[in-house]
């Protein structure tokens, strides 16, 4: 049986996406640090440990990759770049949103391609469309920007072999991290993380078997 993926599995909206394919039968494969191993082991999955695609892959041996959800990623800020004393976040940034995309895409792509079948969601930021909202964290904003451009040329590459890539964009997503840094904010205008992973379980779907290359906004009311 052809397995689902899903990196960042640990996290709020990679626990969210995990259930809701588990939920629907699909078989699910989770990813994340090793450091994560405890929480992973609190949600159904086959696998529940790995530090790359490719040792996932490894483990997985004889079992296809058709569908997966690149949840993995980070957020670092709250500095204007004129005031960055140095490439910390920076670099941060780009291992943490773009490197997991490109070496996941690297990982999963060949196969999929092999077989002509395979469904791939990275998730991006409604600072690709509106950076002006990404004051005070231009290296995430460009390292979000990164990871769509990056997902968007590869759907063009291999949509004639069956294979589709999607981005989700959302602004703020409502998890206790986010609550507990922004006290102050209106919580029920972010969205939540079962939304979102909804709109990812629908992507890698067959009912979405014609969209390929889109950045879906999930805004919100943020």
């Amino acid at each position: 049986m052809p397995l689902a993926l899903v990196t960042g599995a640990a996290g709020a909206l990679g626990g969210d996406v995990a259930r809701a394919l588990a939920q629907r039968g699909d078989s699910v494969a989770l990813l994340d640090r090793p450091e994560s191993r405890a929480r992973l082991d609190a949600l159904a999955a086959e696998i529940a440990h790995g530090a790359t695609v490719h040792v996932a892959l490894d483990e997985l041996r004889g079992r296809p990759i058709e569908l997966a959800a690149l949840v993995a990623g980070g957020w670092a800020g709250g500095t204007p770049l004129y005031e960055a004393k140095d490439d910390t976040a920076y670099r941060a940034m780009m291992e943490s949103n773009v490197d997991t995309v490109y070496f996941a895409l690297r990982a999963l792509l060949p196969g999929m391609v092999a077989r002509k079948r395979g469904s791939i969601v990275i998730v991006g930021s409604r600072n690709v469309e509106r950076p002006w909202t990404g004051k005070g964290s231009a290296a995430y904003t460009a390292s979000k920007h990164a990871a769509v451009a990056l997902a968007q040329t590869a759907a063009a590459e291999v949509v004639e072999y069956g294979v589709r890539i999607n981005a989700i964009m959302p602004s703020t997503m409502d998890t206790r991290a986010n609550r507990a840094s922004m006290p102050k904010a209106d919580f029920t205008k972010w969205v939540t993380t079962a939304s979102a992973a909804g709109v990812i379980a629908f992507l890698l779907s067959d009912a979405a078997r014609d969209v390929s290359g889109a950045a879906i906004p999930i805004y919100g009311r943020a």
